[in-house]
C-alpha cells in the first residue's frame, strides 16, 4: 500500500467568502466531480467535502493531480482562468500531512468555530457518497472509520464539544430550550447578515421548527431561503410576521431600536413571545419586557455563554491533539501491516501447497481416521511454523524495516513465483 494519499483544500483560512461561494459544490457537483476523478484520472479512492467554510478533495494517486483537479473544479463551476484561483488552495501532497489535515478538519480543530459539531456529520455524508460511488477502498474505509472512532473518544474524554462556542449556534440552542414545549415552533429571523445567515443554517438542528426569514434586500433572503428550505416574508409585511411568530431573532444593523415597546404592546400575546436580539447596536428596545408575555434575550447573554464554551474548548485542544496523534499512530501501524499482508498470504499459500502435495503422496493407503489425524497434525505444525515469521514481519513493520525480511522470505520460498504456481 503506497504512500499516495493527497489533499486539496480551499478554506476560510486562505480564501475570502466570495471565492468560497464561487467555488462551493452542491451534492450533484460533488458526484459529477468524483465520477470524473474515477473515469479521467483512474483514481481508485477519493472523497469531496464541501461546507460553507471549505471545499476539499482527498484522493489516492501516485501522481500529484493538484493542477488538473483545480482546473476540473473551475470548469465544473463554469469559470475560466483557473490559474488565478490556484493561490487560494492549500496543496498537501505528503500522505501524513493529508491524513493529519483530514483528522483536524473532522475533529473541528480547523473550524472557524473551534469544535464545530456539524463537521463530523458533513464528513460522514462525504464518505457515504464516496462509498456509494465505489470510490472508498480499504485505505479510505479504514481511515474514515478510525476518524469516526476518534471523534467518539474526543466527545467522551474531553470538553472539546461542550456548549455552543459561537453566538449564532448559542442562539439556536437557546431557541431549542425556549420552544421545547411548543409542538411546531414558529421562528422569524430578521436580517440575514453574517450572524443571521449562521442562525438560519444552524436552525437545521431544530427540524420541527417552521422558519421564516426577512431582509431589506429580498434577493439575499430568497437565496438563503432556497439553500435552507425556508419561507421568505417581504420586509414590508414584517409586523404581521412578528405577530405570527413564537420566536423573533433580530440581527439587523440600525442605529436605533427597530422593534419598540410600542410595536410589541400592539401585539396579541396569548402566552409568551420570545425576542432574541443579536444586533450591535441593539435593534430591540429593552422596554419591551414591560409588556406582559414578552421576554427579551440580548447578544451579551448569549455571547457570555459562547465565550465560556469557547474557553473550555480551547483548553481541551492539547488533549484532542494527543488523541489524534494516538489514532494516527494506530492507523499507520495498520497501514504498515497491510504492506506485508500479501507476503504473509503468499507464505501461507506456499506452505499449504507443500502440505497438500505431501499429503497426496503419503495418504494413498491411509484410512479415513488416519487421514484426519495426519491432516490435523500437519495443519497444527504449519500454523506453528508460520507464527514466528508473521510476528517478526509485523514487528519489523512497526520499526520500518520489513523490507529485508520480505526479501528473505521471498527468496527462501520463491514467493514471487508462488502466486503463479499456486
Amino acid at each position: 500500500m503506497s504512500n499516495n494519499f493527497k489533499a486539496l483544500s480551499l478554506s476560510y483560512k486562505n480564501a475570502p467568502v466570495e471565492i468560497r461561494e464561487l467555488l462551493s459544490l452542491d451534492e450533484a457537483s460533488m458526484q459529477a466531480l468524483l465520477i470524473k476523478l474515477k473515469e479521467f484520472f483512474n483514481v481508485s479512492e477519493a472523497m469531496i467535502l464541501s461546507t460553507c467554510n471549505r471545499s476539499e478533495i482527498y484522493y489516492s494517486h501516485n501522481l500529484d493531480l493538484s493542477d488538473e483537479l483545480i482546473k476540473l473544479l473551475i470548469s465544473e463551476k463554469g469559470i475560466t482562468g483557473a490559474d488565478q484561483y490556484k493561490a487560494y488552495f492549500e496543496i498537501l501532497t505528503k500522505e501524513q500531512e493529508a491524513i493529519l489535515h483530514l483528522y483536524r478538519v473532522a475533529m473541528g480543530l480547523e473550524a472557524q468555530v473551534i469544535g464545530d459539531m456539524q463537521i463530523s456529520n458533513q464528513v460522514k455524508r462525504a464518505y457515504q457518497m464516496s462509498a456509494d460511488l465505489q470510490l472508498a477502498g480499504p485505505f479510505l474505509h479504514r481511515l474514515l472509520h478510525t476518524i469516526f472512532f476518534t471523534n467518539k473518544r474526543v466527545v467522551q474524554e474531553t470538553s472539546f464539544r461542550d456548549g455552543a462556542a459561537s453566538v449564532s449556534y448559542a442562539a439556536v440552542e437557546l431557541i431549542e430550550v425556549l420552544t421545547k414545549e411548543i409542538k411546531n415552533p414558529r421562528v422569524l429571523i430578521i436580517g440575514v447578515g453574517e450572524i443571521g445567515t449562521d442562525v438560519c443554517r444552524n436552525m437545521v438542528n431544530i427540524p420541527q421548527a417552521s422558519v421564516k426569514i426577512t431582509n431589506r434586500t429580498q434577493a439575499t433572503a430568497e437565496a438563503l431561503a432556497q439553500e435552507c428550505g425556508y419561507e421568505v416574508v417581504p420586509f414590508e409585511n414584517i409586523l404581521d410576521a412578528i405577530q405570527e411568530a413564537d420566536v423573533i431573532v433580530s440581527s439587523i444593523m440600525k442605529n436605533e431600536p427597530f422593534i419598540t415597546k410600542e410595536i410589541v404592546a400592539n401585539l396579541e400575546i396569548l402566552s409568551f413571545k420570545f425576542f432574541i436580539d443579536l444586533s450591535v447596536p441593539r435593534s430591540i428596545e429593552t422596554a419591551i419586557e414591560e409588556v406582559p408575555g414578552a421576554l427579551l434575550y440580548n447578544v451579551d447573554n448569549i455571547q457570555s455563554k459562547a465565550s465560556e464554551a469557547l474557553e473550555r474548548r480551547i483548553a481541551a485542544i492539547p488533549a484532542v491533539e494527543q488523541i489524534v496523534r494516538e489514532s494516527i499512530e494506530e492507523f499507520n501501524d495498520w497501514k504498515k501491516e497491510m504492506m506485508v499482508s500479501p507476503t504473509i498470504n503468499k507464505f501461507k499459500n506456499a506452505l499449504e501447497q507443500i502440505r497438500q502435495e505431501e499429503l497426496a503422496r503419503y495418504l494413498k493407503n491411509a484410512t479415513d481416521k488416519e487421514a484426519k489425524i495426519i491432516d490435523k497434525v500437519t495443519k497444527s505444525m504449519m500454523q506453528k511454523i508460520i507464527k514466528m515469521p508473521v510476528i517478526q514481519l509485523k514487528a519489523a513493520c512497526k520499526r520500518g524495516d520489513a523490507e529485508n525480511l520480505i526479501d528473505l522470505l521471498s527468496d527462501l520460498f520463491d514467493l514471487e513465483n508462488q502466486k503463479e504456481n499456486h
